[in-house]
C-alpha cells in the first residue's frame, strides 16, 4: 500500500528539524521535499474505483439481499474510536491522518504544510452533495466533515458485525469509503441506507450510486430489497 515506512522515516526527518542529531539545514529540506514528493505518490483511490455505471449494475446485480441484522448490537466504537493510519486500506501506512487524506484528495485550491505535507492548510470543498461552496482553514471551525458514504451503521447491518475488529478499522478508515462532504447534510444523513435517504443534489445520485455499490461489492455487504431498488433508480440516472 505504497512506500509506508520510507515515507514514515522521511516525515520523521523533515518534523525534527535541524537539531536531529547530524542533521544540517540541507539535509533538513531535502527531507521535506522528499516528503512532499512521496505523499503526492501515494495513491488516494484504488484503482477503477468507482466503477462506471455499467460495472455498477452488474455489481449490484449479485450482491446478496437480505434484511439488515443485528442492528440492535451495533456501536461505533467496534470500527475503532479514532481515524487510524494503521490499516491496509487505501490510504492507509502512508504516514498521513486519515481524515487529512481525504481532505487533500477532494479540497481544491489547496494548500499543505511546508514542513508535514499530510497537513491541510487551507481549501475548498465543492460539496458533492449539495453543490455548495465551503472554505477550509486549518484549526477555524469547519462546515466540512467526513462521511462513510455506506454509513458504519449500515456496514455492521449488511455483514461488518461478523468481521474481525481490524477488518472493521480498515473500513472506517477506507479512503474509498469516505467522501469530503457538508456537515449538516452528513448529520440528516446520519446510518441511512440509500433507500432511506439520497443526496440533495440529483446530479451527484449516479457517482453516489456507483460508489455505494462499489463499497458494498468490495467489502462484500448485502443489500436489503428497497435499497436494491433504490440504487437500481439511481444508476439509472447516469447518463452514457
Amino acid at each position: 500500500m505504497g512506500p509506508s515506512r520510507p515515507l514514515a522515516a522521511v516525515l520523521a526527518l523533515a518534523l525534527a528539524g535541524p537539531a536531529a542529531a547530524g542533521c544540517h539545514h540541507d539535509d533538513t529540506a531535502a527531507a521535506q521535499a522528499s516528503a512532499v514528493a512521496l505523499v503526492a505518490q501515494v495513491p488516494l483511490t484504488r484503482a477503477g474505483f468507482p466503477p462506471d455505471a455499467a460495472a455498477a449494475k452488474a455489481q449490484l446485480a449479485r450482491l446478496k439481499v437480505e434484511w439488515g441484522r443485528n442492528w440492535q448490537t451495533y456501536k461505533r466504537e467496534d470500527f475503532g474510536r479514532y481515524w487510524s493510519d494503521e490499516t491496509d486500506a487505501v490510504g492507509g501506512r502512508n504516514g498521513c491522518d486519515t481524515r487529512d487524506d481525504v481532505l487533500r484528495r477532494d479540497l481544491k485550491e489547496l494548500r499543505v504544510g511546508d514542513r508535514n505535507p499530510c497537513v491541510v492548510l487551507s481549501g475548498v470543498l465543492h460539496d458533492p452533495y449539495t453543490g455548495k461552496e465551503l472554505p477550509y482553514t486549518y484549526r477555524r471551525a469547519s462546515q466540512i466533515q467526513t462521511d462513510h458514504v455506506v454509513a458504519l451503521g449500515a456496514a455492521w447491518r449488511g455483514g461488518a458485525y461478523a468481521w474481525t475488529p481490524q477488518r472493521r478499522l480498515e473500513y472506517a478508515n477506507d479512503l474509498d469509503v469516505l467522501l469530503a462532504v457538508d456537515k449538516q447534510t452528513n448529520q440528516d444523513k446520519g446510518s441511512r441506507t440509500a433507500d432511506k435517504w439520497r443526496p440533495p443534489r440529483r446530479a451527484y445520485w449516479c457517482e453516489y450510486a456507483r460508489r455505494y455499490t462499489g463499497i458494498k461489492t468490495e467489502y462484500g455487504l448485502s443489500v436489503t430489497a428497497p435499497e436494491k431498488l433504490a440504487l437500481q433508480d439511481m444508476l439509472a440516472s447516469c447518463t452514457a
